[in-house]
């Protein structure tokens, strides 16, 4: 009766890593918003760290998080850490690349509550007197994270958090 038992569990467990292992090894969240001003002041709130504070969705979660800055004051190069609590984790954002108007690139590593690395970029298109911007990040999904994403849905909790830092980005643009 045990050996049956244990060979049940077994089986389960050997389903349940197939079921793992056939997920998606790739993700992408992306969110897009139109905000009314041009994209010279969007991209300016995005190309330096130090104006992120202001609209942040990960900054208003924890304003006690300890944050400093390496590299260039903004643009290619600037580097932001950050240590807060358990819902911002700890670890760091380097801006890769920074074409004015156009596209924002950053490297994000994690380091807490799970290791990892992926990629955020900004793309901005003016529309008139408006700016178009779309909030993206790409990356890996390993084992864990595959797991993780048939429990909770990633792209929706994420992605929330992009349509809030986008609408603190609006006001943050249109109320200057």
């Amino acid at each position: 009766m045990i050996i049956n038992i244990l060979m049940a569990i077994a089986g389960i467990v050997v389903i349940l890593a197939i079921i793992v292992a056939m997920q998606p090894s790739d993700f992408r969240v992306t969110r897009t918003a139109t905000i009314p001003a041009p994209a010279s002041v969007v991209f300016e709130q995005i190309n330096d760290f130090h104006k992120w504070q202001a609209w942040s969705p990960w900054a208003r979660m924890d304003p006690a998080a300890k944050n400093s800055f390496e590299g260039a004051a903004s643009g290619e190069g600037a580097i932001f850490r950050w240590s807060g609590n358990k819902q911002v984790g700890e670890g760091s954002m380097t801006l890769l690349e920074s074409r004015p108007g156009e596209l924002i690139r950053i490297q994000l590593d994690f380091l807490k509550p799970f290791k990892g690395t992926n990629i955020a970029e900004f793309t901005f298109k003016s529309s008139g007197d408006q700016t178009i911007v779309t909030w993206s990040m790409h990356g890996k999904n390993n084992f864990i994270s595959k797991a993780f994403g048939l429990i909770m849905n990633c792209d929706k909790i994420v992605g929330g958090q992009f349509e809030n830092g986008l609408a603190n980005l609006k006001s943050v643009t249109t109320n200057r």
